[in-house]
């Protein structure tokens, strides 16, 4: 967070990562409990909208949200209507018939809702995923949450395995290379090639654990139940505003959906 106020990023970054998270999971559960395409639709449009907004993104990564977004609503709302039962629809219009099938209102209603609703867990997602970083969502559970610390910051420091294995394997094949080492094209190489790489990954990654655990222990990770800590995350006034800001819009849209 203080790194994100430093380089001026967009107010999304700049929010406290519970109030996000807790933002996010209340409407995503909400829309679990209704069965219409309005109130999931007019939730995956704010959240996409505060997105566009409150993060740093590519014109690129826009243009996805705002064409991607309904073009890819718009293709579940037909593969899933067509894939619903057509006796579970019978008694509304019919809208199409090919032969015996017969595609009715109510397999549109579904479908629609149904898109809907995972539009709106994408949009939520992109909401709290897209703009916090790992080690501030770990550090405010710790923080605001109480989290044991040696549950949180062993799960970040498990985390941070996955980029250094990244590292490792790009320099093993690297020097693959440059030994002229030639492994084939087709199936068979890719299979000689990962092998080749499997030993030397395993002997960077138990080198990095080793080097790991003796960082932690030198720094008397576990000995104390609680520790004092270097990056503070503080929940303050605006993330509490933007907390309840947003659920009460959420639930306005509740409210409009259901009358």
């Amino acid at each position: 967070m203080a790194q994100a106020r430093a380089l001026g990023l967009p107010f999304l970054h700049r929010l406290h990562p519970l109030a996000k998270f807790g933002a996010s999971t209340v409407a995503l559960v909400a829309v679990f409990f209704v069965d219409t395409p309005f109130i999931p639709g007019a939730i995956a449009a704010l959240a996409f909208a505060l997105v566009l907004v409150g993060a740093r993104l590519t014109w690129l990564q826009r243009a996805l949200i705002v064409v991607g977004a309904p073009v890819l609503a718009a293709v579940l709302i037909v593969t899933l209507g067509i894939w619903i039962d057509p006796k579970l629809t019978v008694g509304t219009p019919t809208i199409l018939q090919i032969g015996d099938w017969v595609f009715r209102r109510g397999a549109l209603d579904l479908s629609a809702a149904t898109s809907m609703r995972l539009t709106a867990i994408v949009a939520l997602s992109l909401l709290g995923g897209a703009t916090t970083a790992g080690s501030d969502f770990v550090r405010a559970l710790v923080q605001q949450l109480h989290v044991p610390y040696r549950f949180g910051y062993a799960g970040l420091a498990a985390f941070r395995f996955v980029p250094r294995f990244k590292r490792e394997l790009a320099i093993i094949r690297q020097a693959h290379r440059a030994r002229g080492i030639s492994f084939g094209r087709g199936p068979v190489g890719w299979v000689r090639r990962q092998l080749a790489s499997l030993v030397p990954l395993i002997a960077a990654a138990m080198r990095h654990a080793d080097r790991v655990a003796l960082s932690m222990d030198a720094r008397g990770f576990g000995y104390r139940p609680v520790r004092t800590e270097r990056h503070q995350v503080p929940f303050r006034g605006v993330d509490a505003a933007f907390l309840i800001g947003f659920l009460v819009a959420v639930a306005a849209i509740f409210v409009v959906g259901l009358v």
